[in-house]
């Protein structure tokens, strides 16, 4: 980002009164390198005060009430300057802040040493686990870490170990990235120090440790489920972040194409019956369904839900958070649901046959079931429901659709230009003639995508419909291949691959990413 101010005109043009104080328009005013470096990055952070420019010996600081001039007068005592405060927006100053401060904090923590090595002592003593994980600069490491996660919109952070190092990354627009390297000597003070957020034992450390923490970042209300399990070179700690902040996304963004969409709107809009979204963790099952519930939600249905974990917080609909360890399993939970009266319910996952049996019963008498199974491709569902143990005809007659889905990297729109033709794109079905009059888009990596080409990420969808000639393949047993070349030869289902063809050829994302995520056997 550009934190060059063109002429001093433009600070005096950009601000207003307000009170006894001015205040300053941050998206016309933008700080300058020389004021920021001035001001220590964790006593900002920590504070909310934003330098922005020098007026001679004068450092002139956003802030975003006249409740912060006593952290003014402290930052004027720190580093014995003068100091002039200015009001500004409270979002702007703070992600202004984040932008400019978290990495360089990140930057100038300690990094990994080269050639220590620190064996891991199962008997260490509890006090000093403790002690270890209240230091600053443990502290200090995983905020900043949590803070850099949800400014990059990570869905999960790493922390693991090796002989002679250990690696942070983060997995954003899902792929891994590395933050940073800390010291191997961190490493338990860091296990530590999350196991004590997540009140867990930090004294065990040869079991597997589940956990959640409740977090407040930048007025964002965050959870995080965190799993530590045992390696031979130490613990290794895993956080999916779930961000309580951020809004649900709505069907027409999520990337299914109109005719898609269409029908999918319709299908959820039947009266009873059971509709299935399928795909590996991460790739937008949880998403597509509270979009779709999210449309379904009035003042005259009644919405129950029962999940693990709940996400996103809808209005007007009543969210079940899943508790094994009081015994609030998807099938105890779905018993009580079914008798609370309700038109559609959401089960997070189908994992057994009990939850399978309940749900199924539940699309039979007269409710709408959403759920969402772990298999590669829609018909792959309906083969893996029977795996479980459900009865064929009870199969055959409450799902009435099944949506498989992947999400991709989208092209970043600041940096993507056409590209040539390459083998790539042929090996998804996309030919010369297809490509007359438009060109393939590839981002080529700018600031705003971290020179990776990609920004957000895109869905591809395959909607399968139950008519009835699959009814009787399900009742007849047949394999999940023989459904799916009836569906994509008499119902003109368009598969994930061709999904993806469709996507590159809009421009949204490459041929690259299509096969990253999509089924070889499918080409």
């Amino acid at each position: 980002m550009n934190f060059e101010l063109e002429s001093p005109v433009s600070v005096i043009t950009a601000t207003r009164s307000s009170g006894s104080l001015r205040f300053v328009d941050l998206e016309t005013v933008k700080p300058l390198s020389e004021a920021l470096s001035l001001a220590p990055p964790d006593f900002a952070l920590k504070n909310k005060v934003l330098p922005l420019y020098l007026e001679g010996d004068v450092l002139v600081v956003a802030i975003p009430s006249e409740a912060s001039l006593g952290a003014v007068d402290d930052l004027g005592v720190l580093i014995e300057r003068p100091i002039r405060a200015v009001l500004a927006d409270p979002l702007l100053i703070n992600n202004l802040i984040e932008e400019r401060f978290i990495e360089g904090m990140l930057a100038g923590l300690p990094q990994q040493d080269e050639g220590t090595y620190t064996e891991i002592d199962e008997n260490a003593d509890l006090n000093d686990l403790q002690q270890m994980a209240a230091e600053s600069a443990v502290v200090q490491m995983v905020n900043l870490i949590f803070s850099q996660a949800i400014r990059d919109n990570a869905s999960d952070i790493h922390i693991e170990p090796y002989e002679r190092e250990l690696r942070v990354r983060c997995r954003m627009d899902g792929i891994m990235h590395e933050v940073i390297r800390p010291p191997k000597r961190m490493h338990a003070a860091l296990i530590s120090r999350l196991k004590i957020l997540a009140e867990l034992n930090i004294a065990e450390r040869r079991l597997p440790q589940d956990g959640r923490i409740k977090l407040q970042i930048s007025g964002r209300a965050v959870d995080v489920r965190i799993s530590i399990v045992p390696t031979i070179y130490g613990e290794r700690a895993v956080m999916r972040i779930l961000d309580k902040g951020s809004s649900i996304v709505g069907l027409e963004e999520i990337g299914m194409a109109p005719d898609i969409l269409t029908r999918f709107r319709r299908l959820i809009r039947q009266p009873h019956g059971m509709v299935l979204v399928t795909g590996p963790t991460g790739s937008g099952k949880s998403t597509t369904l509270y979009g779709g519930l999210t449309e379904l939600t009035s003042p005259t249905t009644n919405i129950l839900t029962i999940e693990d974990p709940v996400e996103y917080q809808i209005f007007g609909v009543g969210q079940i958070q899943v508790r094994p360890a009081i015994g609030l399993t998807f099938a105890n939970g779905l018993r009580s649901i079914v008798r609370q009266d309700p038109d559609i319910i959401m089960v997070g996952e189908i994992r057994d046959h009990e939850t399978a049996e309940i749900a199924i019963h539940a699309a039979l008498t007269g409710h709408m079931v959403f759920s969402t199974l772990h298999t590669n491709d829609s018909a792959g569902a309906i083969t893996r429901l029977l795996d479980m143990g459900v009865e064929p005809f009870l199969a055959a007659s409450s799902i009435i659709a099944v949506v498989a889905q992947r999400l991709v990297r989208r092209n970043c729109p600041n940096c993507s230009k056409p590209a040539a033709e390459d083998e790539v794109s042929a090996t998804i079905g996309i030919s010369t003639q297809d490509l007359k009059g438009r060109h393939l888009i590839r981002g080529t990596g700018c600031e705003k995508c971290a020179g990776t080409g990609f920004k957000g990420r895109v869905g591809l969808y395959e909607l399968l419909v139950i008519d009835e000639a699959i009814k009787k393949m399900i009742t007849d047993h047949a394999p999940a291949s023989t459904i799916k070349n009836y569906a994509t030869e008499h119902l003109h289902m368009r598969t994930l691959v061709e999904d993806g063809r469709r996507t590159v050829l809009n421009g949204l994302t490459t041929a690259e990413e299509v096969l990253r995520v999509c089924q070889r056997e499918e080409l």
